[in-house]
């Protein structure tokens, strides 16, 4: 073991590693792994690694990770640690881990956290592809479930799909055929930058036929909509016969409204009471991947639906709590929005809802009942905002001729809240 050096506590240093190994590593990155104390890393990057060159104590990851992290570090504080890494760091990597920890210590235990990267598995197959990286988008299957790679499915758009295993190709092969995308191709690109890099043969979805191959792979998708596969757009306002419904569901032109006036922007939290289908949730989350969303539902069945749903539509991190609001609201972290969308006149709900809600936080509340309505008026003659009614008339057959059919009408209220007392109609409690 190489002894600890007298004198101020070093960097936390990430090394970035590709499937080339020693080989492929620049300089400096060679001279902190010879230098280091302490090397923690995965097994395989570990082995990765000559014992000549690298003598300093070599420790595993444990499992589960994150939690074993502030205690591992902190056990070999005043060592030079170097961290090992697949590819970049600080793209789906363990460098996120270390610094969101590093933030979280006091600044004399640990340090600060020093990156050296390598070019990552997406930078090696955009290469290899000839895709250039700016026109691609990247979705990560590693320890995340399959299904949020619905989301990204569009006629045209390229993917690379980082793979948890050998079986991920596969698995997203089933979901691009059930999800309308068959005609999609694939290739699976292994091993990227080592020597035993390989590239499957090109085949579409429906005819996805390879064995599992090197574990270390990712997944290149050049997305082909099936000319009988529902048109899913990027933007709210999803075809109704996008949800599994028992007729509680928000429509689409009156969904579509209620999504423009939420103006969801990226890490935003939103409450959904009274879930129905959970479209409202979960055309929330579609909106940008970092959204979140609970929706709160009361009917277990349909809280199944829900989850169902968010599934299918690709946002499987959609929260669902079965019960009633505002009982329920209490166990649920601080909102940025909330939708009402159902159990208005539930003794407190539009209060409690109003009270979880910071400065800047947007409320948006639809019914048809004139009793709800009743409510709406005077939250807005109390807070302000805006009260409005949506119209939607359909276009139907009348004999032989055509006609049109008006749905119910829905009023709805959306309000921002603020502390600014000085305007009548700000939004703020008076």
């Amino acid at each position: 073991m190489i002894p600890a050096r007298p004198g101020p506590q070093p960097a936390v240093t990430v090394v970035g590693i590709g499937a080339d190994g020693w080989e492929g590593l620049p300089g400096p990155s060679r001279t902190t792994l010879r230098d280091a104390e302490v090397l923690i890393g995965g097994g395989r990057q570990l082995d990765l690694l000559p014992p000549a060159e690298c003598a300093g104590e070599r420790i595993s990851w444990p499992s589960p990770l994150r939690p074993a992290v502030p205690g591992l570090l902190a056990a070999h504080a005043g060592r030079r640690i170097a961290v090992l890494a697949s590819g970049d760091p600080m793209f789906y990597g363990i460098g996120r881990t270390l610094t969101e920890v590093l933030d979280e210590l006091p600044d004399a235990e640990l340090g600060a956290l020093r990156v050296l990267p390598h070019p990552s598995s997406v930078s090696h197959a955009a290469a290899r592809l000839g895709w250039p990286v700016e026109d691609v988008e990247v979705v990560t299957l590693v320890g995340r479930p399959a299904a949020r790679l619905a989301a990204a499915l569009h006629d045209g758009r390229r993917l690379l799909v980082l793979s948890a295993d050998a079986t991920t190709p596969a698995e997203v092969a089933a979901l691009l055929r059930d999800r309308g995308f068959g005609p999609s191709r694939m290739r699976v690109l292994e091993q990227l930058g080592g020597g035993q890099e390989r590239t499957t043969a090109e085949a579409t979805a429906d005819d996805w036929a390879h064995p599992s191959g090197d574990p270390l792979n990712i997944v290149a998708v050049e997305c082909r909509r099936a000319p009988d596969a529902l048109r899913l757009g990027a933007v709210p306002g999803l075809p109704d016969d996008a949800y599994e419904h028992d007729g509680q569901l928000t429509k689409r032109h009156i969904r579509a409204a209620t999504l423009g006036a939420l103006a969801p922007t990226p890490g935003e939290l939103l409450w959904d009471i009274g879930g129905g289908s959970g479209s409202i949730a979960i055309e929330w989350m579609r909106t940008h991947p970092s959204c979140r969303a609970v929706t709160v539902e009361r009917d277990p069945v349909r809280a199944e639906r829900i989850t169902r749903n968010a599934d299918r539509l690709g946002v499987p991190g959609l929260r669902v709590v079965t019960g009633a609001a505002p009982a329920v609201l209490a166990e649920l972290p601080p909102p940025d929005a909330v939708f009402i969308g159902g159990g208005l006149t539930a003794p407190g709900l539009l209060d409690a809802c109003w009270e979880a809600l910071p400065a800047g936080g947007r409320l948006v509340a639809n019914t048809v009942t004139l009793e709800s309505e009743a409510l709406l008026a005077d939250a807005y003659r109390r807070h302000g905002g805006e009260l409005v009614r949506l119209a939607v008339a359909h276009a139907v057959p009348v004999g032989g001729f055509t006609g049109w059919r008006q749905a119910m009408p829905v009023t709805q209220w959306a309000v921002q809240k603020t502390l600014d007392l000085r305007h009548p109609r700000s939004g703020a409690d008076r």
